[in-house]
Parts: structure tokens; sequence; C-alpha cells
């Protein structure tokens, strides 16, 4: 059973408390608070996944980077979540989606260091270092979505 007590939205921007969490949804990234509410949702659902606690803290300080992403570089968006089952495997994959400026070279984005802000430049970078898989679409002047995977 997936259970948490958090508004979320199977399409995001609704209010519902969920009683048992669905193997996807969405919860915005508005404000500072929305980011905490996005580590406990992440610790809930790969917990529930069974990752070990180093899986777990990895996705975890993932989803914590990209979420601030999200709100400082595109000026709040959303995470969906997916729960993935291929039989033999099991993973989560997360989402995040903002309608912000784009990322103009992703390859340099990628680099340790750089960023267009006040921030480490660490975030996308150390990011794809703690996942399994790490895709970037973005189309400048229109949005970014970073989507991360972990599996068990």
């Amino acid at each position: 059973m997936w259970s948490v007590a958090w508004p979320y939205s199977t399409a995001c921007g609704g209010t519902d408390v969920a009683d048992e969490l669905p193997g996807t949804g969405c919860a915005p990234l508005r404000d500072e608070r929305d980011i905490v509410q996005a580590r406990a949702l992440v610790r809930t659902l790969s917990g529930q996944l069974k990752f070990s606690l180093v899986e777990q803290t990895k996705m975890i300080t993932a989803a914590s980077e990209l979420a601030r992403n999200t709100m400082v570089y595109g000026l709040g968006g959303e995470m969906r979540w997916e729960i993935l089952d291929e039989g033999v495997r099991r993973g989560l994959r997360l989402h995040f989606e903002d309608h912000g400026p784009g990322i103009p070279d992703v390859e340099q984005a990628l680099v340790d260091g750089w960023t267009t802000g006040t921030g480490l430049g660490m975030g996308l970078s150390g990011s794809r270092r703690l996942v399994n898989e790490l895709v970037i679409r973005t189309q400048v002047g229109e949005g970014t979505c970073v989507s991360i995977t972990r599996w068990k």
C-alpha cells in the first residue's frame, strides 16, 4: 500500500490529500515548503519500493537538487512521479518540469561548478551521479524537463 499525507494530484495543481499514493502523480513546486514536501514524498516512495538506505538517500538528494533548480531557475513548476515495474526490476522515475527560460547549453550545464546563478553549480552534475538515468529535455524560452530514474 502506498500512503502519504500530502497534497498531490494525478493532474497536478489539485489539493487532495492522498490516503493511498498511486503509481503516478504530480506535486507542485511553488515555494520552499514544496521542496521539503517533495523530499518527504520521495523518501516515502523509495522506502516503499524497498530501496536500501543508501539508494533512498541518493534519490532524495537528487530530487532535492532538481526541485530547487526547478524553483530557482525555472521559476517554479512540478514534480511528477512514476513507479516502474518491469517484472524483474522495479524503480522510481521523477520528472521535474518548468516553463522557465530553458537551458541553452546542456553539456555545459552538466559540468561541475557551472552555474548561471549564485549556486555552486553541482545540482545537475551531482544528480547525474546519484541516479541510474538522467534525461534532460529543454527548449530555450519554453522550459525544461529533467527526468531521473533509480532502479532497485
